[in-house]
């Protein structure tokens, strides 16, 4: 079972090796989890594979997927007893009548803000169902798993994706830059923004001139070298991720990975739904690593091309309102910082992995639409054949 599974991580391109296998077999014949007084459970065998196997934290969600793959189906024990009472009662998925979700109630963002504050001062239990307390099931403004056209959710998993504010510690991933790409059209499509220079050390043979300098010689050989050619193209390339962007990860993965192969000078940022005051580079650490957007648009000159890629989709409070962020406490708006980066990088464009079909029905993708000056392509062939044209400009 252990060699297929070491094939499966291999094919998923994690750099494992036969002696950390080994390192692996010997663990488990050492009862280093599950002794044999009780049975391994299939949680600890992940942490034990990952610690053994993964040797770069950056593998973590490639190993997490291969190991997912490989094991889909396995039954595990689970001791009902151990799980809290009031897992198992609560009701996260409540049947509501159409007319009980055309009567939800729709407040505008400063009522909303004020009657949160009071339902905290005033609530004292947990709610079930229900259209005033925060609570599950509902259609309250506040809580989760219920229906609101424009509410806060607190905890849970988005259901609607209708929130204008969320309360939680959200985790999110960092795109994989080494995906291994399906199609190569995406490779050639970026290959029109290029603009060759010869820099470096002179590496590279320059046959005309070895030729012209030989003949001169009067045929004894004279080696010329150049430097070799390189795509100057310089690439600001800012990513959303998580929420509705995690529809889009393995589009997003593959448009990054071509990028860091096709220009030499790419800088990327990460930052959730529009941009603020402050993007970030490893998910992981996004609340610790921080990056000021001003010091990214006083760092990086005109000469760079501005991509965003980006859904677009969220509520128009983000985009508009301060403090319209959905979980961020923004004091201006994100409208501000897209005018202030569209302004310091004129060649820009924003790709769109969402069906250009559907960008009409959602209000914040032409917000964004407009902010971008109509610079806004779907993630396609054709879109990307458009946009690195708009860059060439």
């Amino acid at each position: 079972m252990l060699i297929d599974f070491f094939y499966s991580l291999r094919a998923a391109r994690l750099p494992v090796s036969v002696k950390e296998l080994l390192t692996l077999l010997e663990c488990l014949q050492a009862d280093v989890v599950g002794p044999r007084s009780e049975a391994c459970s299939l949680d600890d065998f992940y942490f034990l594979a990952r610690t053994v196997l993964v040797k770069d934290e950056k593998h973590f969600d490639r190993f997490d997927r291969a190991f997912g793959a490989y094991f889909h189906g396995v039954e595990q024990r689970v001791d009902l007893s151990e799980i809290p009472a009031d897992w198992l009662k609560q009701e996260l998925e409540r049947l509501l009548s159409a007319e009980q979700k055309a009567n939800a109630p729709r407040l505008d963002w400063d009522l909303l803000m004020e009657t949160l504050k009071k339902r905290l001062e005033e609530q004292k239990e947990k709610h079930e169902g229900g259209n005033k307390w925060i609570g599950t099931g509902g259609t309250s403004p506040f809580g989760h798993g219920g229906h609101n056209p424009q509410g806060i959710r607190i905890g849970g998993q988005s259901k609607n994706r209708s929130a204008v504010k969320v309360w939680e510690q959200r985790t999110y991933r960092d795109y994989d830059d080494s995906q291994e790409l399906g199609t190569r059209n995406i490779k050639l499509a970026l290959r029109r923004l290029r603009q060759f220079a010869r820099s470096g050390n002179e590496l590279e043979l320059d046959l005309p001139g070895t030729i012209r300098a030989t003949a001169a010689n009067a045929g004894w050989l004279d080696l010329r070298l150049v430097p070799e050619r390189h795509n100057s193209v310089k690439v600001l390339l800012l990513l959303d991720v998580g929420g509705s962007m995690d529809d889009h990860v393995k589009q997003v993965e593959e448009l990054f990975s071509a990028a860091r192969t096709e220009f030499k000078h790419l800088e990327f940022f990460y930052f959730h739904n529009c941009v603020y005051d402050h993007l970030w580079r490893n998910n992981r650490r996004r609340h610790g690593e921080k990056f000021d957007t001003w010091d990214v648009i006083r760092k990086y000159q005109q000469d760079y091309k501005l991509v965003f890629v980006g859904d677009a989709t969220m509520s128009p409070y983000e985009i508009l309102q301060p403090h319209g962020s959905v979980e961020y406490d923004n004091p201006e708006p994100g409208a501000e910082w897209l005018q202030r980066l569209t302004d310091a990088f004129p060649h820009c464009a924003w790709i769109n992995p969402e069906p250009q079909g559907v960008w009409q029905y959602r209000q914040s993708v032409e917000i964004i639409r407009e902010l971008m000056g109509k610079r806004m392509y779907p993630l396609t062939l054709q879109g990307l054949e458009q946009a690195m044209r708009q860059l060439m400009k």
